[in-house]
């Protein structure tokens, strides 16, 4: 199962009412056959900009992240879901990418310059690049004219 994250800003609520919120939310996951795997509380802060949602005019919000698995067919549902819920002002689910993994070239860095292979690479390109010298095809030995 790929990897979301769950970016939510909920209105200005009570702590108890703040937790059956997420409370709510996390079971929503879960009923979709999600595995919630962080749930990380980024505090209170006043937005942005006021912003208008289900007829009210927000202008502070709680911020959460959920990450979690789930299956890429239920995301549309979870967004529905999390739109129809009055007490969540935004809602953004982002996909996780797996960061690439890059081999450790360490020991190939530590070489001298002109030992290392990228260096080489870009000297072989250097020189393909070189102009080529004019060649006076006069059939003088001289050049006639000044340099």
């Amino acid at each position: 199962m790929p990897s979301y994250e769950l970016a939510l800003v909920l209105r200005q609520l009570p702590r108890p009412e703040l937790i059956s919120v997420i409370r709510r939310t996390a079971e929503s996951i879960l009923d979709k056959g999600g595995i919630i795997r962080k749930l990380e509380n980024l505090g209170s802060r006043a937005l942005p900009h006021k912003v208008s949602e289900h007829g009210v005019v927000h202008r502070e919000g709680t911020h959460f992240t959920i990450a979690f698995d789930t299956a890429p067919t239920k995301i549309a549902d979870l967004k529905e879901e999390f739109g129809r819920d009055i007490d969540i002002i935004r809602r953004y689910i982002f996909k996780v990418e797996e960061p690439e993994q890059k081999p450790c070239t360490l020991h190939e860095e530590m070489l001298p310059p002109a030992y290392r292979k990228d260096v080489q690479e870009i000297i072989a390109a250097a020189q393909k690049k070189q102009k080529k010298k004019f060649n006076y095809n006069s059939g003088l030995d001289y050049y006639p004219f000044q340099k």
